[in-house]
């Protein structure tokens, strides 16, 4: 499948907020305090914006400095030429090349054989659910809810459960116009290869069908073999890479 990275960049960037924004032209530099690297790098949304990218990319790291975080750029299909040469020349290293697959959505609405519930994005309910699923410790579960307070779009956090009612996958599923975009999915360490993972997706996809989205996308590592097999049997196909730089410690 060949899409334009641009709308499910764009899709991204809303889904999941960064605490903080400094804009450079098409350039969007994010700080999270640290958590996730899609919160606390540089991206760009225009080719043809590489223009004095070493000088740009100077300044920002030294906003990323003066947060205490490591500087670092998502580098897509929108980076031009010229922002990767000048990573090149800082030495900025490569970092979890990772993959993002589509797929079109329709009405059509999957088996869930699992419990399910729907929770709002600001449930602490859920939000607490998640977090245990993940192991997340209290600081970081604080951070997640920071970054779901910011999303300002259609969100829905996902549960299935086991036989006994206890919490055994979560996803977070969002929708940006036409485009659902599914992050967080998480599986209990426990229960994993039992097809939890299978039907939190579509119940994700259920709820995403019903608020009209028209794309389905969703980012993977590109070693996450059990993930991009679960992703792709669903329907998924690659649409483009993507990796982190970062600059030298």
């Amino acid at each position: 499948m060949t899409l334009s990275p641009f709308p499910i960049e764009q899709a991204t960037l809303l889904a999941w907020p960064a605490l903080e924004e400094i804009t450079d032209r098409s350039w969007s530099a994010r700080f999270a305090r640290g958590y996730t690297k899609r919160a606390n790098s540089i991206h760009c949304l225009d080719l043809a914006d590489d223009g004095d990218a070493e000088v740009r990319i100077k300044a920002l790291a030294g906003q990323y400095g003066r947060r205490g975080l490591r500087p670092t750029f998502r580098l897509t299909p929108l980076a031009g030429p010229a922002i990767g040469a000048a990573l090149d020349e800082q030495r900025w290293d490569i970092h979890e090349p990772s993959l993002v697959l589509s797929m079109p959505l329709g009405k059509r609405q999957y088996q869930v054989p699992s419990p399910t519930r729907y929770f709002e994005a600001a449930d602490p309910e859920w939000r607490q659910v998640q977090g245990a699923l993940a192991g997340y410790s209290l600081e970081t579960a604080i951070l997640l809810g920071s970054i779901l307070d910011q999303i300002k779009v259609p969100a829905c956090g996902v549960v299935v459960y086991d036989k006994a009612l206890q919490p055994a996958g979560a996803a977070l599923a969002v929708t940006v116009g036409e485009i659902a975009v599914f992050l967080n999915v998480v599986v209990d360490r426990s229960r994993r290869g039992q097809g939890f993972g299978r039907a939190v997706m579509h119940a994700a996809l259920n709820w995403t069908g019903q608020m009209g989205a028209g794309l389905g996308a969703i980012q993977v590592l590109a070693d996450n073999g059990v993930a991009l097999s679960l992703y792709r049997s669903l329907g998924f196909a690659d649409s483009y890479g993507y990796h982190y730089r970062r600059a030298p410690l």
